[in-house]
């Protein structure tokens, strides 16, 4: 159980390390526009409104793909 408890507190490190990187950069001017790119859906009717990234999913999917692929090397 110790390799397992161990992976957990890195990946929650991680994901806090993420969390301030993206914290920090929110005053950044060019990062505005990320989440509001055309072919994200945004449905709003009423009191309810529905959100998905999706073009800024596939961007970010391909960064990540090829930075992990470099990173293999």
């Amino acid at each position: 159980m110790a390799p397992l408890g161990k992976s957990i507190v890195l990946l929650g490190l991680a994901m806090v390390a993420v969390g301030l990187i993206l914290w920090a950069a929110s005053g950044l001017p060019w990062l505005d526009g990320i989440g509001r790119l055309p072919g994200d859906i945004y449905v709003r009717r009423g009191n309810f409104s529905f959100y998905f990234p999706l073009t800024t999913s596939i961007i970010i999917s391909v960064v990540l793909t090829l930075l992990f692929a470099l990173l293999r090397r």
